[in-house]
């Protein structure tokens, strides 16, 4: 068991017998570990805002604040990357680091295969705005600059909901998709990135109406059909993510 695992394991197990004490001696054995490991453990669950505290004399040991912590919760990663997207809008507030250490765990709480789901989601979320990095893991095969986004997570009003998932879907999409001047046309299209700025929110994918990559912007998708078809990988540039009347030159991974 590695030691994100164990500490998992070790608030599990105070949060079953609590209020109640396990002694050091009891966590080493049932861990198969040693006191001074267990206490070099419950250390660092204190110090991560962990409420656990040592009960003196022959029948104490840890007991965990049970009212003060929740039950396991079972993040998808499409959760994980809409709870990193809203909380990176503290960056530069006085909430930054509280909200650093709630990613964490959230990404702690995640089983292996979901955080990897995850981190391959979050490196096709793009957001433009403030020049800080909130930490959130990046991609080497994305383009990505210095940058934050300023309320760029709020949600668009009238956004499909097969539109909002359109990555984690891994699917074809059939849209009816209107132009600034109203004309409606029907493409089927291979989701690629989001791209989020203040006032909008951009699906870039390659159309292949036009054979091409186009932006779409999700306020004029009307409609969309969910097709059987995976779609091919496919390889961006940094031009491909040109939006007309948005600043590009600040864009970070989700």
């Amino acid at each position: 068991m590695n030691r994100t695992d164990r500490l998992y394991a070790l608030v599990e197990e105070l949060r079953a017998v609590a209020p109640r004490p396990r002694s050091a001696r009891w966590l080493a054995g049932r861990f198969e570990i040693s006191v001074r490991t267990v206490e070099r453990d419950i250390s660092a669950l204190q110090q991560s805002g962990t409420p656990i505290w040592a009960e003196p004399g022959r029948t104490g040991g840890y007991c965990l604040d049970r009212a003060h912590t929740l039950p396991p919760v079972n993040f998808r990663p499409d959760e994980a990357v809409a709870m990193a997207v809203a909380l990176q809008q503290l960056t530069g507030s006085p909430f930054h680091a509280a909200a650093a250490a709630a990613l964490r765990k959230l990404v702690n709480s995640m089983r292996p295969a979901d955080v990897a789901r995850a981190q391959d989601l979050a490196s096709r979320v793009l957001l433009a705005g403030r020049p800080e990095s909130a930490g959130q893991p990046q991609s080497s095969g994305q383009p990505q600059n210095a940058g934050q986004p300023q309320n760029a997570g709020q949600p668009q009003n009238g956004m499909p909901r097969l539109v909002a998932d359109a990555l984690s879907l891994r699917r074809v999409l059939r849209i009816h998709y209107a132009d600034k001047a109203g004309a409606t046309t029907v493409r089927e299209i291979e989701p690629l990135v989001f791209v989020g700025f203040p006032a909008s929110w951009y699906l870039v994918a390659w159309c292949r109406l036009r054979q091409s990559v186009r932006v779409f912007r999700t306020d004029r998708i009307a409609a969309v059909t969910v097709t059987a078809e995976e779609p091919p990988q496919r390889h961006l540039e940094f031009g491909d993510l040109q939006v007309p009347g948005e600043p590009m030159d600040a864009l970070s991974l989700a």
